[in-house]
């Protein structure tokens, strides 16, 4: 299992939700809320793919954030 924070200054819960929808054929996910931070916890099939599954989520949720928020400025 593999923890990851997401500030909330920085990231939308919305993006986090939908990132987590898009990637669950790969893992399973459990998302929790701390005061700062959306917190997500992943299990995948082999610490690999937890690796791999890290990278993409976080960008994705960022993408996704950026794209509610109107773009790149």
């Amino acid at each position: 299992m593999t923890e990851l924070r997401f500030h909330r200054d920085v990231y939308k819960g919305t993006a986090i939700d939908e990132a987590t929808k898009v990637f669950a054929r790969f893992a399973t996910f459990e998302t929790t809320e701390a005061p700062e931070h959306w917190v997500v916890r992943l299990t995948a099939k082999s610490a690999a793919r937890e690796r791999q599954i890290v990278g993409e989520l976080g960008n994705y949720a960022l993408g996704l954030t950026i794209k509610a928020s109107g773009g790149a400025r």
